[in-house]
């Protein structure tokens, strides 16, 4: 089955001492592959299971456990520093609650049992789903110039159980699999949007059920710091510097939001993005003359043949903005208008403070 990749952004806005609710997941699972230790915890304070001996493990045939040869400073021991080792194709079989899932894949492409990671070239299913083909942890880290990799999922499990099979590939000698950590954690309907989000250039609606799975790829705090997944609402999202990604050298002005707003969720769950992710913006300049010699412009390093999903949130911050017309934008990706005279005040006064639109 095909993949759909998410592409997240966020334009935000705070400062009042305000606490959007999380969300409670039903599932909330942590599994620490290959851990000596029942239970660890690792620098967020969050508590992983070791999957020895885990209900979650029918079988421990056909795969084995190490520990990694070496630790990068940047690397967190859990889940990190242990991994379990497939040579052959291995099923965790999860239980939860029916839904949809996020599901992340922790990989450190260190040296284990004294296999060499480059080695370690396979596929991941989830169900019907297809999450990584002939994937190679150590390459892509290579090439992003990471130490290790956080792979990010949203699924629907459709029954009981959640089945997550590990392939070596047999394209290649001596291939292996291997994975250090496992969350599957249950999550709201953050997509559910009418119809569907539109496609940019076509003006159909794409619906997202339960036959779409999607991979996030990139999710910013636009203009602000990087939130680590315990300030997230529930959901244990990591949010991005977005500055890495601006083009350019027209990185606009970032500013919080003035000190006499609030925000308010109203028409949108609090979960669906912490406040902070809302205390910061993004924006040009007030003066039209200098605006129309550049453009704000972030650049994302994409896959070609896929669909990609886009969200951006917005909030007015400024006190000063309050009426139509006062700050109207055109809206592009990829090249393509994606909205024009975009004026988020109008929205707002229909939708509540805070508001978001999908774009597809």
């Amino acid at each position: 089955m095909g993949r759909i990749f998410a592409v997240i952004l966020w334009l935000s806005v705070l400062v009042n001492v305000i606490v959007a609710q999380k969300y409670t997941p039903k599932d909330n699972i942590l599994l620490n592959c290959g851990a000596s230790d029942p239970q660890s915890t690792d620098t967020d304070g969050r508590k992983w299971n070791s999957d020895v001996g885990s209900k979650f493990l029918k079988s421990s045939k056909g795969s084995s456990t190490a520990k990694a040869a070496t630790q990068s400073p940047e690397v967190g021991e859990v889940p990190y520093l242990s991994a379990r080792i497939f040579e052959s194709n291995f099923t965790y079989s999860i239980a939860v609650a029916p839904g949809r899932k996020f599901v992340r894949l922790h990989f450190y492409p260190s040296s284990y049992s004294n296999l060499n990671s480059s080695n370690a070239i396979f596929s991941v299913t989830a169900g019907s789903f297809t999450l990584l083909s002939n994937f190679s942890a150590t390459q892509t880290t290579e090439a992003l110039n990471y130490e290790y990799l956080i792979k990010e999922y949203s699924v629907v499990v459709v029954g009981d159980s959640l089945s997550l099979t590990f392939s070596p590939s047999s394209n290649y000698t001596d291939s292996f699999a291997f994975v250090n950590g496992i969350e599957v954690l249950s999550m709201p309907d953050l997509y559910d949007n009418a119809d569907g989000p539109t496609l940019v250039g076509g003006g159909l609606s794409f619906p997202i059920d339960n036959s779409t799975a999607l991979e996030g790829l990139y999710r910013l705090n636009v203009g602000g710091n990087f939130i680590p997944p315990t300030q997230d609402t529930g959901l244990y999202r990591s949010w991005s510097d977005d500055t890495p990604y601006i083009f350019g050298a027209a990185g606009g002005t970032t500013s919080v939001i003035d000190p006499e707003l609030n925000v308010t969720y109203k028409s949108l769950p609090e979960y669906t993005a912490p406040v902070d992710v809302y205390s910061t913006a993004r924006f040009m300049t007030m003066d039209n003359k200098v605006n129309v010699n550049f453009n704000l412009s972030w650049v994302f390093a994409v896959d070609t043949g896929f669909t990609y999903l886009v969200r951006l949130h917005f909030c007015e911050i400024f006190a000063n903005i309050s009426k139509p017309n006062q700050v109207v934008f055109n809206i592009y990706l990829n090249n393509q208008t994606a909205f024009n005279a975009y004026d988020i005040i109008p929205l707002k006064m229909a939708m509540g403070f805070l508001m978001f639109r999908i774009l597809w």
